[in-house]
């Protein structure tokens, strides 16, 4: 389970730390990074591990603080409200003087990046908690205790990150982003920030990965990976090296609990820094769009295309006047590459086009049925996060479920191989899966919950159209699609299904030895 969180409460509980003694901030007017100053390494030799991190650590906590959010929560007095039952007695919502408000509080951490106080740190840590939430006020909170009202300067929510600015009379400790491109597995790292509002708190590891991709997609699933205690409230908080810089922003964890299990990541500072710098002016992040619904080259869908696994990105469908459609790009395709870069697990599709600029010409190379086709898109821009999500194939969704009359025979052949078995379609059955009386294919009536198609996500009453990208409207032009698979020696084919009116999904499903 990934989580991202900032620590919220929803009463006035703060548990401050201890005080830091503000050190490392030069003459009135003088503004240089707390960690441009050289650091003492008597006690850290280069050839084994720190006896102390403590000089290191006494030069950069000025600069980390505690961020507090205020919210105004929605609630309704309705206790039908979002039930069948709501409006039953004229209150429909919680509307017409039944709705209250109720305070809420969030705390993250985050680092200053400027004597004049602009202020780094995770957009999940000051934005609203709740679709019914808003924000009332945010508050940087300093080592000392001192306490700064914050204005929110910009916030980018496909990376996570966000700039605030505060104002002080006098030049504020700051620290300054390193370069993450030359950290390497075993490099030791220190986290600071505010888990579970115990603000000030330092805890170290090493960097257990590079570029890891926590498989939750998006333009920016490419994370610093960290055995570091990070917990509640560390979200936005600085992961440094031993050079005092900053090389990521402490974003998530992953862990069946809730709690650190030794598994947590940060934004890398090469893809971090120049989002602050964009924001920071004031400016919205815009980034590249090829519109596509994309999977990642898994051992079994490579199986079933024939092609070498983890060597490009295979194309669900494509959004009709979008940049992908208008250069030719088809479902079914795989991109190896884009603008010259190959496409891997460690820069997917996704990556590589959020990081050119919107309008760029960018040619392609796919694998489209065994041969290389060279293609040419211009990027258009990339919708919100929010519109994507709207938009986007939702495999845990509850599909509409067959009835009781199907009709129809199974094959046999398929029924072993694929651990389904299937109906044809008729236009009673497509009624009630939810399908146009046009559409063409077979529908699933059974399936095996052992089989690799139901680990897969098959139901009944998904209406398969083709395998190994050739039509099937028949049980008998399926069962002769499987046949052909395993005389080519195939272990796995390439499913084309439909739920409902949604769109339809290629998922790559491993035949069963018989």
């Amino acid at each position: 389970m990934i989580v991202r969180y900032a620590y919220g409460i929803s009463a006035a509980l703060l548990l401050a730390g201890s005080a830091a003694t503000l050190t490392g901030i030069g003459p009135a007017g003088a503004q240089t990074a707390v960690n441009d100053a050289p650091v003492m390494r008597a006690s850290a030799p280069r050839a084994g591990a720190p006896m102390s991190f403590a000089d290191l650590t006494e030069q950069l906590q000025p600069a980390v603080v505690n961020i507090s959010t205020k919210q105004k929560v929605r609630v309704s007095n309705n206790p039908f409200a979002g039930t069948p039952f709501d409006g039953l007695f004229g209150n429909r919502g919680g509307n017409g003087g039944g709705a209250q408000t109720r305070d809420a509080q969030s705390l993250g951490s985050g680092f200053i990046i400027s004597a004049d106080g602009y202020v780094v740190t995770n957009n999940h840590v000051v934005a609203p908690g709740d679709r019914n939430a808003t924000i009332e006020s945010i508050t940087v909170i300093m080592p000392d205790r001192t306490e700064y009202d914050a204005k929110l300067v910009g916030r980018d929510a496909a990376s996570d990150i966000a700039v605030l600015k505060i104002s002080a009379k006098k030049p504020l400790p700051f620290v300054k982003f390193g370069d993450s491109t030359n950290a390497r597995v075993g490099d030791w790292v220190i986290a600071i920030g505010n888990p579970f509002g115990l603000g000030g708190t330092v805890t170290t590891g090493i960097l257990s990965a590079i570029h890891r991709n926590t498989g939750q997609g998006g333009a920016y699933d490419r994370f610093l990976q960290t055995d570091a205690s990070i917990n509640r409230g560390n979200s936005g908080g600085p992961m440094f090296d031993l050079n005092g810089n900053v090389i990521g922003i402490n974003n998530a964890i992953i862990s069946p609990t809730g709690g650190n299990v030794g598994i947590g990541f940060a934004i890398p500072a090469d893809v971090a820094a120049p989002i602050v710098a964009t924001l920071r002016k004031g400016e919205k992040i815009e980034r590249g769009y090829l519109g596509v619904q994309i999977s990642p080259l898994t051992e079994d869908l490579a199986d079933s295309l024939g092609i070498e696994k983890n060597r490009g990105e295979f194309i669900q469908s494509v959004v009709p006047g979008e940049a992908a459609a208008k250069a030719g790009l088809q479902a079914g395709d795989v991109v190896v590459k884009v603008n010259g870069k190959s496409v891997t697990p460690d820069q997917n599709l996704s990556y590589l086009v959020a990081n050119l600029p919107v309008g760029a010409s960018v040619p392609l190379e796919v694998l489209r049925n065994g041969k290389t086709v060279k293609l040419n898109a211009s990027l258009g821009k990339r919708p919100s996060e929010e519109e994507l999500a709207t938009n986007s194939f939702d495999p845990d969704a509850e599909e509409n479920a067959m009835g009781e009359d199907d009709s129809g025979e199974s094959a046999q052949a398929t029924a072993e191989a694929l651990g389904l078995s299937v109906v044809d379609l008729t236009p009673a059955i497509a009624r009630q899966i939810g399908v146009s009386s046009t559409e063409k294919g077979v529908v699933v009536s059974t399936v095996n919950p052992n089989a690799d198609a139901a680990q897969k996500g098959i139901r009944r009453g998904f209406l398969i159209t083709s395998v190994n990208r050739q039509p099937v409207t028949t049980i008998a032009e399926l069962d002769k699609a499987i046949g052909s698979a395993k005389r080519a020696n195939r272990s796995a084919v390439l499913l084309q299904v439909k739920r409902g009116g949604r769109d339809p999904q290629f998922i790559a499903v491993r035949l069963n030895d018989s």
